[in-house]
């Protein structure tokens, strides 16, 4: 099984996830099946050889996670159960198709002669912009002597950038533990009492 055909099965995957979430009547579910979808993503970031980018999502899929079971653990449901939606199915259903339909004309569709540049081609070409990715890829081996040219860049020549993507994870996670933290809370009935 080729990496290509693995990656396919992934995002099959994926849009497989996000129709349960969709479609699910039972909260918990749609948040699992979302989590799913999002460690998906992750091992597709792996097998394209950028772990920057996996790490992150990893760490932001493992707290958007506990926060919402969390969340839908400790609620009150004052929800009402409502016949099934066969529109809004069909409506999601035909925008999933389009946008399969789109992707697959976009990247070439059979021959492979579309819009998207082949993998590992530089997206900017043609524009003024390709000059600085050019430099940058260029010199990441020999300025850097690191392995991997994406996490050269990212360490050496954006590493304020990078600096700045790990203070905002951090601060999601101090903002995960205030509001799952249990001490300092008042109860429902000390609220009225003081």
């Amino acid at each position: 099984m080729t990496i290509d055909l693995f990656i396919l099965l992934l995002i099959g995957f994926m849009l497989i996830a996000g129709l349960i979430a969709v479609e699910s009547r039972d909260l918990l579910s749609a948040v699992i099946a979302i989590g799913a979808g999002g460690f998906a993503l992750c091992v597709i970031d792996l097998l394209l050889g950028a772990p920057d980018l996996a790490f992150p999502q990893v760490v932001v899929e493992v707290i958007a996670l506990v926060l919402l079971i969390r969340m839908i653990i400790t609620r009150r449901d004052t929800s009402r159960q409502t016949p099934p939606d066969t529109l809004r199915t069909a409506v999601v259903m035909l925008c999933g198709g389009i946008f399969i339909v789109a992707v697959f004309l976009a990247a070439g569709g059979v021959g492979g002669a579309g819009t998207i540049p082949p993998f590992g081609e530089p997206v900017l070409a043609g524009s003024p912009a390709a000059g600085v990715s050019h430099g940058y890829l260029a010199g990441s081996a020999r300025d850097t002597g690191a392995a991997n040219a994406v996490m050269g860049i990212l360490l050496d020549y954006r590493a304020y950038d990078t600096l700045g993507e790990a203070t905002v994870i951090f601060v999601s996670i101090l903002g995960g533990y205030a509001v799952l933290r249990s001490v300092g809370r008042k109860k429902t009935g000390e609220a009225g009492a003081e």
